[in-house]
């Protein structure tokens, strides 16, 4: 099954991995150029780190880092808005955007609104990035995660969202053995019928079984959480490593660059 590549381009200074690297608009319109030569079928532009810990920033802000990033975007890939802002969204897809990526699964009503064409995904996290992180427990983490995005994902259906994906969240609100279970179990969201989007990529799980491997150290691991994802029929993994990623699923015989037929409509 193809899957598709989402690059990540963090337009903030305090994202975990690599905030602060692209804050300036002429650098972060080159990395996501790049992104696009490298084989990314969808660029994810968030301007709002989600990081645990981090602290909300305001509409007005996420629109002045993103907005002119995604417009000049926007000709040469299909972007996506990283966000949990109703007016962010808006502001977004009327800039080019055609995908919401909601770490909220609250916003299927902004892409219903926008109508054909624009997609939505649905993210899970237990409570709120500054305290996510601070006592997440679960009964049964693959049900309970399953069930919540199936309810979303049906809610936003039933609203006449068509592009629908569903994300377990790893790492929003679960610990090292949460994780490990949603990731041994993907096949049960891909058996839901919806289009799963798999995010692991440098995240702390993998400092946590690399030997505390700092962020920017953390390529093995993305590459091999990427290449299970592809085995299990994920539809799409969002990576910081564009290049090392698509090069490592080639190998593996299920994805190419705009193979999966993710790309919005021109």
């Amino acid at each position: 099954m193809a899957i598709a590549v989402m690059g990540v381009l963090n337009i903030t200074p305090d994202s975990f991995s690599d905030g602060g690297c692209w804050t300036d608009p002429e650098r972060a319109l080159a990395r996501g150029l790049e992104m696009v030569a490298e084989g990314a079928e969808v660029v994810d532009v968030g301007g709002e780190s989600t990081r645990p810990g981090a602290e909300p920033v305001g509409d007005a802000e996420q629109c002045r880092r993103v907005l002119e990033v995604i417009a000049a975007l926007a000709p040469h890939v299909r972007v996506s808005v990283d966000t949990r802002s109703v007016g962010v969204a808006e502001a977004a897809l009327e800039a080019g955007a055609s995908l919401v990526n909601d770490v909220s699964a609250s916003l299927w009503p902004v892409v219903a609104a926008a109508g054909p064409g624009v997609g939505w995904v649905a993210m899970h996290m237990q409570g709120e990035p500054a305290t996510m992180q601070a006592d997440p427990r679960y009964a049964d983490v693959v049900v309970e995660v399953q069930a919540f995005l199936v309810a979303r994902a049906r809610a936003a259906r039933a609203g006449g969202v068509e592009e629908i994906w569903i994300d377990p969240g790893i790492g929003f609100g679960k610990l090292l053995e949460h994780n490990l279970a949603l990731l041994a179990r993907l096949d049960r969201l891909v058996a839901t019928g919806f289009s799963v989007l798999v995010g692991a990529s440098r995240k702390g799980l993998l400092g946590t079984l690399l030997d505390g491997a700092p962020s920017h150290d953390r390529l093995e691991g993305s590459l091999a959480l990427a290449v299970w994802a592809a085995c299990q029929g994920v539809g799409m993994v969002r990576v910081h490593d564009v290049a090392a990623t698509v090069d490592a699923l080639r190998l593996v015989g299920d994805a190419g660059p705009r193979s999966s037929g993710v790309r919005g409509p021109a």
